[in-house]
């Protein structure tokens, strides 16, 4: 049985990749590590209006973490492996391994990466789409 379309709309036409974005979002399970934040920082005179990511990434280091856009979706990457020349009396701290992915809009671009005090920040822009208007002909056929 299939389920009923999301955007079914006769005025909605060409859409069906947002419904299979969102079909890809829904069925996306997270454990919530690494915890994240979403903000919107405003825009000045110099650079437009953007997101930042901020995720928690204490004791990552650089070469640890990863960045790609795959196919319109930011994917996180980090990967500890673990040191064997140490000896824990406790191990409270585990190195672990984590895939974060966020699935970006047409035309959202990445504008830098950061990683300061254990926050890795990624900063994403959108920029102004052009607003046009196209007279389209109309041809008879008498």
């Amino acid at each position: 049985m299939s389920r009923p379309s999301v955007l079914n709309s006769p005025f909605l036409l060409g859409f069906e990749t947002i419904e299979r974005a969102l079909d890809r979002v829904s069925r996306a399970g997270s454990d919530g590590y690494p915890p994240y934040n979403i903000e919107r920082l405003s825009g000045s005179d110099d650079e437009p209006e953007r997101l930042r990511i901020t995720l928690a990434v204490a004791g990552f280091t650089r070469e640890q973490l990863d960045i790609t856009i795959e196919e319109n979706q930011l994917v996180i990457r980090g990967k500890q492996t673990e040191d064997r020349e140490r000896t824990y009396l406790h191990r409270g701290i585990a190195a672990r391994q984590f895939q974060r992915a966020f699935l970006l809009a047409d035309g959202m671009k990445v504008q830098s990466a950061d990683l300061s005090n254990g926050l890795l920040s990624i900063d994403l822009v959108r920029p102004e789409p052009e607003r046009t208007v196209r007279k389209i002909d109309i041809t008879a056929h008498d």
